[in-house]
């Protein structure tokens, strides 16, 4: 270790320096603009922190002060100089070992146990690991370490002491020691009762001044965990019941991560919070529901869809987050290739017909309806949808929901719209005949309609749709276009490696005996260790072109419409997985995943 060292602005800089991070005119600019960017970014942090009421260092660390110039990097085509690269090369000038911190991996109790809050949040440390009886820290300053020395003392410690930025030690600092007090704090208030599940439920009322204690500490554990998601770029959060204990799951880039452990005795009130957010019936224990919650996150607005199901050890419940970036992009951001891209264009701007999009739950097909639907709205269309549920309030479209309950059906409800005078409907998903005939009359009037289906590709939604018992005609002459989708994983930018492929591996793709290069993810601190950072859709677009209507009929065998589809273009979902793959976009394992 360096010692008798400052980490100062001045120091860090020739560091980076040093290591060619930065170039000359690049370290005189910082050395001239340093102290003054500190000083507005403290004035910036302390408004920030006294409006969120979150306790926080009074200082900014240099690497927040340089990474705030958005520096390029000399050499690295245009890679910026970010917090986490400023402080792995601190880390290496001082002898430490650098420790990117995902939020994912930690261990809530080891978090929260070896050091204090208020001690955590003064000198910017966390405990991130133990391991016979080892503590790792994770500290933010490698040259400032009494106060750590003197918890290790204190509590007869051994300790290991890595360096990681001091964001993300805040940050893990504020998320687990927030939730974990609002959760600790709840137990506490909670009366212990007997918990048998769905079977009956045993209340011990408490005074109005103790529900309100418990409630807020529970409102809290909720927003943390809300935020815990957002930040995580989650699609889903779990909730799940466990006999003594509820586990607190995510769903990120399709994949689930198991992020925390509540006690049960919460379990009960964080639903009950949930509930009231998105207007549920609190009372109601026995049933499945559904509900919906709108909230903001970093000046955008998100869409919540609630779901609770009654399981063995009590009510589970999901929430699934609608990003309006995620959910609606423009059509040459889902993944098409320029070919599947312009025939799409095509199929949405034809003034009727059906337009069907198939594929799995998850596959991505409400993305692809709503980017649709967002391209097509304008003040001179009337855009009516059937959802069930509506996944995201938008203002330009009229959104119906179905109810069963009360008699609105995809059916009903798509007779009724036919009335409102509409130019173009999204019906959620055919799934009967009479939805099916309905949709079909729809677009035998003028309208243009795009749904959903439930099969695995384009040919067999033929199949599906004759199955239901709409007239082959009838397909023939309103079906514009058939879509099949999925997802992929995108392999990470920022630790993309390339192999040779495998021959085992490109004859079970079919591919031509021949060398090919492919690429995967050795797994960063990005990519939290996956190789993978977000997703991209592959398409297998069948066009219903005149030699696709002529062979159409009741008893149509499906190898046949593939055939024909191949023969008129069209490109098999594993064939645009492989060509995402030797693009490099994807991986092998991916394809084999993703498309069998």
């Amino acid at each position: 270790m360096v010692a008798d060292k400052t980490l100062t602005i001045e120091f860090v800089a020739k560091t980076l320096l040093k290591r060619g991070l930065i170039s000359k005119d690049q370290y005189k600019d910082i050395a001239v603009k340093g102290e003054a960017q500190k000083a507005r970014l403290e004035k910036a942090k302390g408004v920030a922190y006294s409006r969120r009421l979150i306790p926080a260092p009074d200082t900014v660390s240099p690497a927040e002060v340089i990474s705030s110039f958005n520096i390029e990097m000399p050499r690295k085509n245009g890679r910026i100089l970010t917090e986490d690269i400023i402080t792995e090369a601190v880390a290496d000038e001082a002898g430490f070992e650098y420790k990117k911190l995902d939020p994912l991996k930690m261990d809530l109790d080891i978090v929260t146990s070896y050091v204090p809050r208020p001690f955590a949040i003064r000198h910017t440390v966390v405990a991130i690991d133990e391991k016979n009886g080892v503590v790792t820290m994770a500290v933010a300053d490698p040259f400032n370490l009494e106060a750590v020395e003197s918890l290790k003392s204190a509590r007869k410690m051994k300790v290991r002491l890595v360096l990681s930025s001091k964001s993300d030690i805040m940050k893990i600092v504020r998320e687990f020691f927030g939730f974990r007090a609002s959760v600790v704090a709840a137990q506490a208030e909670i009366t212990p009762s007997v918990d048998l599940g769905n079977l009956e439920q045993y209340m011990q009322l408490k005074g109005q001044k103790d529900i309100e204690v418990t409630d807020q500490h529970i409102v809290t554990a909720v927003e943390y965990l809300l935020h815990y998601a957002f930040d995580q770029r989650a699609s889903d959060i779990h909730i799940e019941p466990k006999r003594e204990k509820s586990f607190v799951r995510l769903r990120i880039d399709g994949v689930m991560h198991y992020i925390h452990t509540v006690p049960k005795t919460v379990h009960a009130p964080i639903m009950s919070r949930i509930k009231m957010l998105s207007r549920m019936n609190i009372a109601e224990k026995r049933r499945p529901q559904d509900g919906r919650i709108k909230t903001n996150y970093k000046g955008k607005e998100i869409e919540l869809r609630v779901s609770t199901l009654p399981v063995a050890f009590g009510e589970k419940v999901v929430i699934r987050i609608f990003d309006p970036e995620v959910l609606l992009q423009d059509l040459d951001r889902l993944g098409f290739y320029p070919r599947e891209h312009q025939l799409y264009n095509s199929f949405i701007r034809r003034p009727n017909g059906i337009i069907l999009v198939t594929g799995p739950t998850g596959s991505g097909k409400t993305t692809t309806l709503y980017s649709s639907l967002k391209l097509l709205s304008s003040p001179e269309v009337n855009i009516i949808t059937i959802e069930d549920p509506i996944e995201m309030v938008m203002e330009e479209f009229n959104q119906v929901g179905v109810q069963p309950g009360i008699g609105v059906t995809f059916a009903t409800a798509l007779r009724t719209i036919l009335r409102q005078d509409p130019d173009i409907i999204m019906v959620g998903e055919i799934r009967d005949r009479e939805t099916a005939e309905n949709a079909v009359q729809a677009a035998l009037t003028g309208h243009l309609v795009l749904s959903t289906l439930h099969t695995n590709d384009a040919p067999t939604s033929v199949t599906r749709l004759l199955d239901l018992g709409v007239p082959a005609f009838l397909i023939s002459s309103t079906i514009i276009g058939i879509i099949a989708q999925r997802l992929v994983r995108r392999i990470c930018k920022f630790c993309k490696k390339e192999r040779a492929l495998m021959k085992e591996e490109a004859q079970h793709l079919q591919l031509q005996d021949k060398p090919y290069s492919v690429y995967y993810g050795e797994g960063c601190a990005e990519c939290r260790g996956t190789g993978y950072r977000g997703r991209t859709g592959i398409f297998e677009i069948m066009d219903f072109t005149d030699n696709i209507r002529a062979i159409i009929s009741d008893d149509v065998e499906l190898s046949m419409l593939y055939d024909t589809a191949r023969a008129d273009g069209m490109q098999s979902l594993r064939h645009a997985a492989i060509r995402k793959m030797l693009e490099g976009v994807t991986t092998y394992e991916e394809v084999v995943a993703v498309t069998g």
